[in-house]
C-alpha cells in the first residue's frame, strides 16, 4: 500500500509501543519517517529494522532547540515535512492527594509543553510544504476522567485545546490538526507504575468482566491505521476533530437488559 508515498513524517515516543506501530504502519504505507525519543538503543533499533525510509534522532520534546534539529534532519534526510505525530507521553498515578506539584508540572512538561512546542516548530516548515497534517494524541481520558490520573487526565484535556486552537489558526495554510484519544495505550507507560502486576492480566480481566461495546480491547495497530488515514489525502477535510478509539465506551451507557419490542438485544 503506497497511499502515503512521498509523505514524510516526524513521530514522537517512536522507540516502542504505540509511536513504534504508529510509524511501522507509516512506513508500510509509503512514508518516509523520523523516529523521535530519547530511548536511544531502543529507537535505533526500530530505524534500522524498518530500512532506508526511516531514521532515529534522539529529541527531548520539551526542548525547543532538540526540535529545530530533528526537523532540519527530517527535511534534509527526506524532504519537505508533511506530517507530524505528537504521540509521545508519560503517566502518573496517584491520588491529587498525594500527587506533588512536582509531579504534576513533570507530566504536563512532557504531554503538554511538548505538544505544544511540537506543533509550534512544524508551522513554518508545513506552511512552506504548502500544507500538511498535525496529528496530536491525547486519550479517552480526555474525554472522561479516572480517578488517580489527575497530573495525565488534565494534560490530555490541554492537548485537545491545542488541537482545535492550532486547527483554528492554520486552515487557511492548508495544515490539518486532529486529535486521537485511544481507549488504551501500550503496557510500557503503565508497567513501571504498577511493580509486580501482570498488566496484560489485569486488561483481560477488566475486558472479561466489562468489555466495550465493540467486544474486544483497542490495540496499537488501530491507533496507527487512524494515523495513517489522517496523514492522507484521505483525510483532506478533517481538522479539529476528535476521533475516539474507545470501542464504544465514549457513546453512551450500555445495555444491561433486552429492549421491549426487540428480542435479538441482550446485555452486553
Amino acid at each position: 500500500m503506497t497511499r502515503l508515498s512521498g509523505n514524510v513524517a516526524i513521530v514522537t515516543g517512536a522507540s516502542r509501543g504505540t509511536g513504534e506501530a504508529i510509524a511501522r504502519r507509516l512506513v508500510e504505507d509509503g512514508s518516509s519517517v523520523i523516529l523521535v525519543d530519547i530511548l536511544d538503543e531502543l529507537g535505533e533499533a526500530v530505524a534500522k529494522d524498518l530500512g532506508e525510509r526511516a531514521r532515529y534522532v534522539r529529541c527531548d520534546i520539551t526542548s525547543e532547540v532538540d526540535w529545530i534539529s530533528a526537523i532540519d534532519v527530517a527535511r534534509s534526510t527526506f524532504g519537505p515535512l508533511t506530517t507530524l505525530v505528537n504521540n509521545a507521553a508519560i503517566l502518573h498515578i496517584a491520588p491529587i492527594e498525594h500527587t506533588s506539584v512536582e509531579d504534576y508540572l513533570r507530566v504536563s512538561r512532557v504531554n503538554e509543553l511538548g505538544t505544544f512546542l511540537g506543533i509550534r516548530s512544524a508551522i513554518a516548515p508545513l506552511r512552506e510544504a504548502g500544507g500538511g497534517s498535525i496529528i496530536n494524541i491525547a486519550s479517552i481520558d480526555a474525554h472522561h476522567a479516572a480517578g488517580g490520573t489527575s497530573a495525565y487526565c488534565a494534560s490530555k484535556f490541554a492537548v485537545r485545546g491545542l488541537t482545535k486552537v492550532a486547527a483554528l489558526e492554520l486552515g487557511r495554510y492548508g495544515i490539518r490538526v486532529n486529535c486521537v484519544n485511544p481507549a488504551a495505550g501500550s503496557n510500557e507507560m503503565v508497567e513501571p507504575l504498577l511493580p509486580g502486576i501482570d498488566i496484560a492480566a489485569m486488561r483481560a480481566a477488566q475486558d472479561k468482566h466489562d468489555p466495550p461495546p465493540i467486544g474486544r480491547r483497542g490495540r496499537v495497530e488501530d491507533v496507527a491505521a487512524t494515523i495513517s488515514f489522517l496523514a492522507s489525502d484521505d483525510s483532506a477535510f478533517y481538522t479539529g476533530a476528535d476521533f475516539n478509539l474507545d470501542g464504544g465506551i465514549t457513546a453512551g451507557m450500555k445495555i444491561k437488559g433486552p429492549i421491549p419490542g426487540d428480542p435479538t438485544l441482550r446485555p452486553n
